[in-house]
């Protein structure tokens, strides 16, 4: 399973920094940058209802769960706003020398590691929420890797050194991912409250960073292309978990009855 997890966490940010610099490289194509957005939090909206709670739900008890959702989304809230305090002094200090945002960077390695633990967190619970939970990572870190791309292009950072930049950064997602799946696997704790605080995460970069942007809109067209988009991420990533859960569940199903078949024969 450690294999599983490293693979996921790899080529979740292999996809999204192809998938931001083909982007960003584009101006024709950047402008679609907004609809994935908006896609993301729809997937993140449904991996985090459909998924990750409901498993914290089967885990633990219920008022707990929901006490460390809260917890996780107070808590990245609070993150978000230090990070972003350091990157606003930053950029008023160092004001028309266009340096690398070190902060952007930061922040940027940051979330790749907790994205690493929300990858570890899913295949702890099982390889299907595993791989859903990849994917609605996958879904939220190609817009972010678009906006890191475009601000290093425009503080004179040359092409190659962003992308190498981004490249090192999505390696904390492994890192991450390796040491919270080692931690999970060997220690004797439940599994429960770091699903909700995974959950509270989704939930806060869905409802506070994206769906905001969204009702900001000026064009009432592009507001409801958005919004259709999210409905999109919701629905699709939704149908994706019922139908993976309901094959993972059959053939267990089928696998628990073919062994039991085999025991009643070996008694024969």
């Amino acid at each position: 399973m450690i294999l599983q997890v490293i693979v996921c966490s790899l080529v979740g940010g292999l996809f999204s920094i192809i998938g931001g610099v083909a982007l960003a490289l584009s101006k024709k194509r950047a402008k679609y940058a907004s609809y994935a957005t908006a896609f993301a939090a729809g997937a993140l909206i449904a991996a985090a209802f459909m998924d990750l709670l409901p498993e914290a739900v089967e885990e633990g008890d219920p008022h707990q769960i929901m006490l460390f959702t809260m917890i996780g989304l107070v808590f990245f809230f609070l993150l978000e706003g230090v990070i972003n305090w350091f990157h606003k002094h930053t950029t008023r200090e160092t004001a028309g020398t266009k340096p690398i945002n070190s902060m952007i960077v930061i922040g940027d390695t940051i979330h790749n590691f907790i994205d690493g633990t929300a990858i570890a967190a899913g295949f702890l619970i099982s390889p299907v929420s595993g791989i859903i939970v990849t994917l609605a990572v996958v879904a939220h870190e190609i817009p972010q890797e678009i906006g890191d791309f475009g601000v290093m292009m425009h503080n004179g950072v040359s092409r190659g050194r962003a992308i190498l930049i981004n490249a090192l950064s999505a390696c904390a997602s492994t890192v991450g991912a390796v040491i919270f799946y080692l931690l999970g696997s060997n220690a004797d704790i439940s599994l429960a409250p770091l699903l909700g605080v995974v959950a509270g995460f989704f939930i806060y970069i869905a409802a506070t960073d994206i769906i905001p942007t969204i009702h900001r809109e000026q064009s009432r067209k592009e507001a409801l292309k958005k919004s259709g988009f999210l409905l999109v991420g919701v629905v699709l990533i939704s149908l994706l978990i019922v139908n993976i859960h309901s094959i993972a569940h059959e053939n267990s199903g089928e696998k628990h009855h073919h062994d039991a078949t085999e025991h009643v024969e070996e008694h024969e």
